[in-house]
């Protein structure tokens, strides 16, 4: 085959013989084949053959000439050829015309290189594999039967001398064995067997002894052969007597051994095939047949008996069983239809009805391919299945369909509204977080191919509270929307806004690197705010607060700078809000502070922290000690000792006040019993309860303490949390509390707007005056009138007052006065350890310091 290759090359190089030439030359019948099989050109020795092959010449497509098995294995070398040019491609093959005769022939085939000389075709010789050449050679010389093989293919021949004890192996022999012409070759049938697979080695000695039997047709046997790279190849050996003595014992056996590995391996790929085919078929219920018009049969398989419902039966005639069960009504036109594409050998599909012998009717499909046959009878091969209940699915997907179509028009202006809805803030009209989401790709996109650069601006409303809590939720809505217009109206049209939610707004800006156009955004918004809106008649004053976060280049991350512009907001906040300020690395400082100390407030709940200190409450009139309030403290391990306002607020936000309070209480309640044994008598220890904890609701069973500890108990509850905002959760609870026994105090009363309907609603046993109402009681006679008016409202109601922030004498009396039942502050005792109250008390009593005279000396004291 090396020549078809040199030849496929040449003829890209100018100076080559042209394809004619390379087929005049050939020594065997050749031919220039299409890729797709159809013969181009051939010799005059492929010529000759079209004598043994009727109509195998020019024109015709190889094809034609192989059966089913033959045409996968020329397929498969076809395909390489023209896929690896340079490579040559074996295809052994038995090539077979209409009048039954057959030639076996070895097909090369290698593929010209692409090149403007020729456009690209296959190169093929064929090469006669016929044992019975071998036995003419040899009945001419004895010399020739290798000579020949070696000239007329690629076939491996061998020749036993049975006579001499001598074996001769041609080259081909040793090339499809890996060998070259210096390996040994087995020299006995020994050593012929070492290499053979294990489970063929019986066949190989059945083979050998059927070929030395001295009958002279040809013994045919296949095995596996040990390749020299370890790998198994399949060999076909055709060997037969050829030369006997007088007794006519065999004396010589010549043969030839092919490699059939890739017929093998299409075999094996075929039956897998089949397999698959199978299976499917079974699980598709279709049933195949083929009818033979010429003898007036069909074979049908058993899927075509299932799938028709009827027994089993060896033959079926046409014009019998299945035409027996066609429709009336289809048979005209589906006769009409066979006989038109069996004439013409087109192959159709057709769907028709059937009637069972149960009566029942079936829609049945088909699919059938017309051809000819090697004898030349017309055939047809199909298949049919029952799709009676695809087509009813069918009617009623096109009834669903229609109904479908009928609300497509709605359909379509509803998931457009659902769309709008899901990425925009049905109040503002503003896009919304998931919009923003959306955005951020876009963005960073634009920056990176750019290298642009972003601004994200975070807005806060201040006094936004306030205002929907006073005015109600209409004109909270509507100040919303009129500052959505004003963002909107701030920027440029194709930037973005967005609302966050509540009074949170965000704008990505473009950032050119200058800050000036971003302060002039931000003060101009800021001003626009500061202006009241008149709503239904209010003019509504509010501000904004801005957080600034700008990056330029083409790694922008607009997630980083939402959460920069969130921590530059929190600054500006707290720089006194209405105000804009930027990001800078000192508020982020700032946050991993924070951070830092929300991590050691969870550490510390965990290590048990966090404990009370109490400062004693007493009665005004006889300065008895009437009760205590139980005040958080920490102990931090490197801080030391911490007062509320350095972990509170941070506590809050993280939402564990509720378990700091609770820790509290426990300890409270441990140490109300340490008090008894160590005889005093504290009637009444308050404990602070947060809104977050009141709205737990759990509360009931983590408060799980019995009627009388309860007793000895009260929650001091913030009036601004409390009074106008008590929710269904928080009612609740509170009847819980009530139920079981602890007192109600409401704490720092007077700096909220609680109102007296409130105060009825709520009824506490106690309002506990803020300290800022105490402090110039002594000086302004507004503030005595304020605070004795409280009394009085709290005594009208059945309501102790409690007057926190006692520091002098001239505030005790004054207190005592106006009617004030207890007083807390530090001109009476400062907060104290457990352990400490316990002597405090004790020394309270044995001093029985009862007047207001001596108040100037304790007040010194509780100072030190």
């Amino acid at each position: 085959m090396n020549s078809v290759i040199e030849t496929a090359r040449c003829l890209q190089e100018d100076d080559c013989s042209p394809a004619t030439a390379w087929l005049a030359d050939a020594e065997l019948a050749a031919a220039i084949l299409a890729p797709n099989g159809e013969m181009m050109e051939a010799n005059s020795a492929l010529a000759n053959v079209a004598q043994l092959l009727p109509g195998f010449r020019v024109g015709r497509d190889i094809h034609d000439f192989l059966d089913a098995h033959d045409r996968i294995i020329f397929d498969a070398q076809l395909v390489a050829a023209v896929a690896i040019p340079g490579v040559t491609r074996i295809a052994q093959v038995f090539l077979r015309s209409n009048s039954g005769s057959s030639w076996h022939v070895l097909i090369e085939l290698a593929t010209n290189i692409d090149g403007a000389a020729l456009p690209r075709t296959v190169l093929a010789r064929f090469v006669p594999t016929d044992v019975h050449l071998l036995r003419i050679a040899t009945e001419t010389s004895a010399e020739r039967p290798l000579d020949f093989a070696l000239i007329a293919s690629r076939t491996a021949v061998w020749d036993h001398d049975l006579e001499r004890e001598e074996t001769c192996y041609s080259d081909i022999w040793r090339e499809i064995r890996g060998l070259s012409a210096e390996d040994a070759v087995p020299r006995s049938l020994d050593e012929l067997l070492e290499q053979v697979h294990p489970d063929d080695k019986q066949t190989v000695l059945d083979g050998i002894h059927e070929q030395r039997q001295g009958d002279a047709s040809p013994c045919v046997f296949q095995y596996r052969y040990r390749h020299r790279q370890g790998h198994w190849i399949w060999i076909e050996c055709r060997g037969g007597c050829v030369k006997w003595d007088s007794d006519n014992r065999p004396l010589r056996v010549v043969g030839t051994d092919t490699d059939i590995t890739t017929r093998k391996n299409s075999e094996e790929t075929l039956e897998r095939i089949s397999r698959r085919l199978k299976l499917a078929l079974e699980v598709s219920k279709i049933g195949v047949f083929e009818a033979d018009f010429d003898l007036g049969s069909a074979e049908w398989d058993a899927g075509m008996f299932r799938l028709y419902d009827v027994e089993h039966q060896s033959e079926v005639k046409i014009g019998g069983l299945w035409e027996s069960m066609l429709h009336p009504d289809d048979m005209e036109r589906v006769f009409k239809k066979v006989d038109h594409h069996v004439a013409n050998l087109i192959p159709f599909s057709d769907e028709y009805r059937v009637i069972f012998r149960d009566g029942s009717e079936h829609f049945i499909r088909s699919r059938t391919l017309p051809f000819i046959d090697n004898d030349g009878h017309r055939k047809m091969i199909g298949a049919n299945w029952d799709v009676t209940a695809d087509l009813a699915l069918q009617r009623d997907l096109a009834h669903a369909k229609k109904l479908a179509e009928a609300r497509n028009a709605e359909l379509e202006s509803a998931k457009k509204h659902i769309e709008y809805i899901a990425l925009h803030d049905p109040l503002t009209g503003l896009p919304n977080r998931r919009y923003l989401e959306e955005k951020i790709i876009s963005i960073e996109a634009d920056c990176k191919a750019t290298g642009g650069g972003a601004a994200v601006l975070h807005f806060d409303l201040d006094r936004f509270k306030q205002i929907n809590d006073t005015y109600g939720h209409y004109v909270g809505d509507v100040l919303l929307q009129h500052t959505a217009k004003i963002l909107k109206a701030s920027v440029r049209s194709d930037e973005f806004v967005a609302r966050l939610g509540g009074d949170e707004f965000i704008a990505i800006v473009r950032f050119d690197g200058s800050v000036e156009p971003l302060e002039a955004i931000s003060k101009n918004i800021v001003d626009a705010l500061r202006k009241p809106v008149n709503i239904n008649g209010i003019d509504c004053r509010s501000s904004t607060s801005i957080g600034i976060a700008c990056e330029i280049g083409r790694d922008v991350d607009v997630r980083s700078l939402l959460i920069n512009a969130d921590i530059a907001l929190y600054q500006a906040k707290e720089h006194g809000r209405n105000r804009f300020d930027f990001y800078s690395t000192k508020s982020r400082s700032r946050v991993v502070t924070l951070k830092q100390i929300s991590d050691e407030i969870l550490v510390g709940l965990e290590r048990d922290e966090f404990f009370p200190m109490y400062q004693p409450q007493f009665d005004a009139m006889t300065l008895d000690i009437v009760g205590v309030e139980a005040l958080v403290r920490w102990q931090h391990p490197t801080r030391g000792l911490l007062a509320p306002s350095e972990f509170l607020q941070i506590a809050d936000e993280m939402n564990i006040v509720g378990d700091i309070d609770d820790s509290i209480f426990r300890k409270a309640i441990a140490d109300s019993e340490i008090w008894a044994k160590g005889g005093v008598s504290i009637p009444k220890c308050s404990v602070n309860v947060s809104a977050r904890r009141l709205q737990d609701p759990k509360l009931k069973t983590l408060l799980g303490i019995d009627p009388e500890t309860a007793s000895r108990f009260s929650f001091e509850l913030l009036e601004s949390i409390v009074l106008d905002e008590l929710d269904a959760q928080m009612e609740e609870n509170l009847a819980y509390i009530r139920k079981l026994g602890i007192s109600i105090e409401v704490d720092d009363f007077g700096t909220a707007h609680a109102s007296i309907m409130s105060l009825l609603h709520l009824r506490p046993h106690t309002l506990k005056i803020d300290r800022r109402l105490i402090r110039s009681i002594d000086t302004s006679s507004e503030q005595r009138e304020l605070v004795g008016s409280i009394i009085g409202m709290g005594h009208s109601l059945g309501v102790k007052a409690t007057a926190e922030g006692v520091e002098t004498a001239g505030h005790a009396t004054i207190l005592r006065d106006l009617g004030c039942d207890i007083l807390q502050g530090f001109g009476l005792a400062k907060p104290m350890f457990s352990s400490n109250l316990i002597e405090f008390a004790k020394n309270r009593v044995s001093s029985k310091v009862a007047d207001l005279s001596t108040f100037q000396q304790n007040h010194a004291q509780a100072k030190k």
